[in-house]
């Protein structure tokens, strides 16, 4: 009777190397995807942060008023009851992330919208509050306010636009991609989050920002 040894057969190199190919081709096209989807992002960061300024100007060209301090904002534009306080004064006030309905900071974007500049919603009453608030494609606010109420020590702009919640590592690009690639000078600056009315806070140095935390990123105009 014959014997069978058992035989067990392995990889030979050359399959071995294939089996790496494919899985540095996997690893390759993964990586390479995400950083095309990090890109996207950053352009439509910076396309908020482009177009903010083409809002103001287009809407002052139009009425020769600045929106949510236009005093004259019924008259313009149907479907507002205008702001309060020192309306006219050529001062967007209010806090940039300003949840209060009459706060010019608030209305400037009923007005830029109502007035065809900017797409969203137009009411802010009750539940519609969440859809009217501005985000950025993160999902962190984004607003305006006056120079004089910069939340970054520093900034200088006649107005500031912000938008929260962006990981260091879009901050940075933003920065490289619309001003100096300082996080801590320029037109544009980068502080930690902040709450609603919290006060100014000096900027972070590219070191300070880490690439997977999260920051606020204003720009003066």
């Amino acid at each position: 009777m014959k014997s069978f040894k058992n035989q067990q057969s392995g990889f030979t190199l050359v399959e071995i190397a294939i089996v790496l190919v494919i899985i540095g081709l996997l690893l390759g096209g993964i990586l390479k995807g995400q950083e095309l989807i990090n890109s996207a992002k950053v352009k439509n960061l910076a396309t908020d942060f482009k177009t903010v300024p083409l809002y103001i100007y287009g809407y002052q060209d139009r009425f020769k008023a600045l929106p949510g301090d236009d005093r004259n904002v019924v008259a313009n534009i149907a479907g507002t009851a205008g702001p309060t306080g020192s309306i006219g004064n050529g001062v967007i006030e209010g806090d940039w992330q300003s949840e209060t309905s009459t706060d010019e900071s608030f209305l400037f974007w009923q007005h830029v919208r109502l007035a065809g500049f900017a797409p969203g919603a137009t009411t802010y009453t009750g539940a519609d509050l969440a859809a009217y608030l501005p985000k950025n494609v993160e999902g962190g606010r984004m607003g305006i306010t006056g120079g004089a109420s910069t939340p970054i020590t520093g900034l200088k702009g006649t107005y500031v636009f912000c938008s929260a919640g962006l990981l260091g590592k879009y901050a940075k690009q933003l920065d490289s991609t619309l001003d100096d690639g300082k996080t801590d000078t320029g037109s544009i600056m980068v502080r930690d989050n902040m709450a609603i009315g919290a006060a100014a806070a000096g900027p972070k140095g590219n070191a300070q920002v880490e690439d997977a935390l999260s920051y606020t990123v204003c720009m003066g105009i």
